[in-house]
């Protein structure tokens, strides 16, 4: 049986003494979010096993905290963690278009650079001293005359010989000279001619003789340069090793627990003995620069610097990095390069870290959504998580494009985890068609819109609110009032009195506008009044719409009757959902019925203005006339159903019972009462059924009402299993409280047909018959009779 719903029941309240409190003043500030127990867990399992595969997924809708406890996790499980190691580059002396990387102990990065560029600074100062000093010097001059004497020895044995032919022996830039003498004088070419043939004989023969000697003399000087090269060059290196080795040493000493830096040092050591005349003679300041040098060709200084990508000498803790905008080079670091004249160069100092370098020995949250707008940062992730190292490649070749010869850097150990935050249909749309996702997303955290209503979680609200005002500033604290209203604002949100809603960002979007109305009045502390205010308030500015389709009806542009009764006729509800609001509103449904066998026709259906769930309805609508009245003959009748005045799309079986009562009335002729207007689906054994948004249906119904004047005998029937949703605004509860509104809950059709029409529906007597005088019994008299004319059609097209 049909029962009105108590005013009582239309909304659930909550006691402002369930927080203990007068303030949200008095509360400890709350540093997490409310509820989500199943993330919770999630989330623990996920971080807890150290394995590449257990990334986690967290799905949830926009507002619920996702991004709020996943950081509370991380803040709390990092700090029990060991800070990971600091990153560096350094130069590849093997290879310079690979710079490898170096892993030292937190903070140790930065020292280790220090050291380094104070031992550069040390070379340049000690080796030019060493090499001006007086030791070098005398050392030096030694060598020069120990070997500037055996050249002389050469050069006198040469002289002896030239003499003793009558040659004169000369030393010039070009190299010896011998000329002959005759009578003790030079001999020109002229007076060589004049002389007697055996006298030029002798002379060509002593000349080519001195020839021989010369050149032996020549290759005996040259193995003397060689030798006082060879020498200087030992006694160069002998000073560098007595000034660069201590220094080198004591660095590997310092070192010596990290085979990397040790060998990079040994690098360093063998280069600078190579290139020591750079350090004992360097390029006088202003010379050579601008002169462009190519990607892998580096400074001589340069190449002995330290480049940290990070440095984790301040990180307490694992660390944890958000990444809001998940681009390939803020993901995995770049590589920066400068131009000289036209010349694109790039060296290790260059190399920039991404957010994986920064995240790795720890944690890395990103934005699904964002992430996946890259679509190479995606790919890319993926193959650093398989791989477990992380590349720093030129963008354009990971797009497959021919590039310039650019650095390729080691690539680096990767350890990291990574939880990806979205929304749960981009969940299942990756685990469908991504095979890779599923084997790295192991772990799935599903953050739930609604909490039960309970008492540990209403009591949270304080402390809530406490941590949002010592966060920002300008925000009051809360009376309990205050308190009570915002909780039952989230059941609002809900539409469910055993529900909250666990959309902590719209309920701050309160929060905030309370304290803005607290503020204007001066206030102390915001109350339940400026609560409220917000809550109107923001109604208002986005009831624009509802607004202007209130006054079409309150013109008769729109067609609804609230008073009085029609046949076939009647006012369902619907609900318009912008993308930031939502209303009700009712809309005239009606039906013919005309003597035919085509059934029941759906007008919107035709008009290809019904959606699938709608459809599906209306055909319940037929299994359930066929399984009333249509026992002992077929079902004959034609109708149609439709909904008056719209002209979109219609979908959703909230109306089906409506659909019904419009054409069991227009079946039976009975007129159905205009003041009430009808919600919920119908199976097709006529039980009624739960819809969505009962609150603003019956709202924009009661607005519609009021409008055209409350009568009294107005109301709406809602199914039964809806009571727990009410969640009303106080006019429509005093409007019942006065009698001048009702709320009907219904189980079945017959009670909605008994409100609507105000006869019993009747049910089938031992005979098969409803009674007389019931509704189901003037349907059934009608369908009859629609039966027979229909046979008396067919017989009269047989006869003649």
């Amino acid at each position: 049986m049909a029962e009105r719903v108590t005013p009582e029941e239309l909304r659930r309240r909550c006691d402002p003494d369930i927080f203990g409190i007068e303030t949200t003043a008095e509360c400890k500030p709350l540093d997490d979010v409310i509820g989500q127990e199943r993330a919770r867990r999630a989330l623990e399992l996920g971080l807890g096993i150290k394995d590449f595969r257990y990334n986690i997924y967290v799905a949830g809708s926009p507002g619920t905290g996702k991004t709020s406890i996943v950081k509370a996790f991380l803040h709390k499980l990092s700090l029990k963690e060991s800070p990971p190691q600091d990153l560096c580059y350094v130069h590849n002396f093997d290879d310079p278009y690979c710079p490898r990387y170096i892993l030292l102990p937190p903070g140790m990065g930065r020292r280790f650079a220090a050291d380094m560029d104070d031992l550069i600074e040390k070379l340049r100062e000690r080796i030019p001293a060493a090499y001006h000093s007086e030791e070098y010097r005398k050392k030096r001059q030694s060598l020069d005359e120990q070997f500037n004497e055996l050249r002389l020895k050469v050069t006198n044995a040469v002289e002896r010989e030239a003499q003793r032919r009558g040659f004169l022996f000369q030393l010039s830039a070009l190299g010896f000279q011998a000329t002959p003498l005759y009578d003790g004088k030079p001999l020109t070419e002229d007076a060589f001619l004049n002389l007697p043939e055996r006298e030029r004989h002798k002379i060509t023969r002593y000349r080519e003789e001195l020839q021989e000697i010369i050149q032996e003399a020549m290759t005996q000087l040259e193995n003397i340069e060689e030798q006082r090269l060879k020498a200087i060059e030992e006694l160069d290196r002998d000073i560098a090793l007595y000034t660069v080795n201590p220094l080198i040493q004591r660095l590997q000493t310092r070192y010596q627990e990290h085979p990397r830096v040790v060998e990079f040092l040994e690098d360093v050591e063998a280069d600078i003995l190579e290139n020591i005349r750079e350090f004992a003679e360097p390029t006088p300041e202003g010379e050579g620069q601008g002169v462009p040098i190519p990607t892998g060709m580096i400074e001589l200084f340069t190449r002995y610097k330290v480049n940290v990508l990070v440095d984790h000498s301040k990180t307490k803790g694992a660390p944890v990095v958000v990444q809001e905008n998940a681009t390939y080079t803020n993901l995995f670091g770049k590589i920066e390069r400068r131009v000289q004249f036209g010349v694109m160069t790039a060296d290790f100092t260059m190399i920039k870290p991404g957010s994986l370098h920064e995240a790795n020995g720890g944690y890395l949250v990103l934005n699904a959504d964002n992430l996946l707008k890259y679509e190479m940062s995606w790919e890319a992730l993926k193959i650093a998580l398989r791989s477990g190292h992380i590349s720093i490649e030129d963008p354009a070749t990971m797009l497959g494009f021919t590039t310039t010869e650019s650095l390729k850097p080691e690539p680096v150990p990767l350890s990291v985890k990574v939880i990806l935050i979205g929304s749960p249909e981009l969940y299942y749309m990756l685990e469908t068609f991504d095979e890779d996702f599923p084997k790295l997303f192991s772990v799935k955290a599903d953050f739930d819109d609604e909490l039960p209503w309970d008492e540990k979680y209403i009591k949270q609200f304080g402390p809530f609110i406490a941590a949002r005002v010592r966060e920002r500033p300008g925000l009051k604290h809360f009376h309990k009032t205050a308190l009570a209203r915002l909780v039952e604002y989230a059941a609002e949100l809900t539409g469910d009195q055993k529900k909250l809603s666990a959309r902590f960002s719209d309920l701050m979007t309160i929060v905030r506008e309370a304290s803005y109305w607290a503020e204007r009045e001066g206030a102390r502390f915001v109350r339940a009044e400026h609560v409220e205010r917000a809550i109107e308030e923001k109604y208002y500015r986005n009831s624009l719409i509802e607004e202007k389709i209130h006054e079409l009806i309150a013109r008769g542009d729109i067609l609804v009757d609230t008073r009085g009764e029609r046949v076939g006729c009647v006012n369902g509800l619907s609900v318009l959902q912008l993308t930031d609001f939502s209303f009700g509103r009712p809309t005239r449904i009606t039906a013919n019925v005309f003597t035919g066998k085509e059934g029941v026709l759906n007008v919107e259906r035709e008009a290809a203005l019904s959606g699938k769930i709608h459809s599906k309805g209306v055909l319940i609508l037929k299994g359930w006339l066929g399984e009333k009245f249509a026992i002992e003959r077929p079902l004959s009748l034609s109708a149609s159903i439709t909904f008056e005045q719209s002209y979109t799309k219609i979908d959703g079986d909230s109306a089906s019972s409506a659909e019904l009562y419009a054409l069991i009335s227009a079946i039976a002729g009975v007129p159905l009462k205009q003041g009430i207007a009808v919600t919920g689906s119908v199976n097709q054994k006529g039980e009624i059924q739960p819809i969505g948004n009962v609150n603003e249906k019956i709202d924009g119904f009661f607005k519609i009402c009021k409008i055209q004047g409350l009568t009294g005998d107005q109301g709406v029937i809602i199914p039964e299993q809806n009571r727990d949703n009410l969640m009303l605004r106080q006019e429509i509860i005093d409007a019942v409280r006065e009698g001048k509104f009702h709320i009907y809950a219904i189980r079945t059709v017959e009670e909605g047909l008994e409100i609507l029409t105000g006869l019993k529906a009747g049910e089938r007597g031992p005979e098969g018959k409803f009674p007389q005088g019931t509704l189901y019994a003037l349907v059934e008299a009608r369908l009859e009779e629609i039966h027979k004319r229909l046979e008396a059609i067919e017989e009269g097209e047989k006869s003649p």
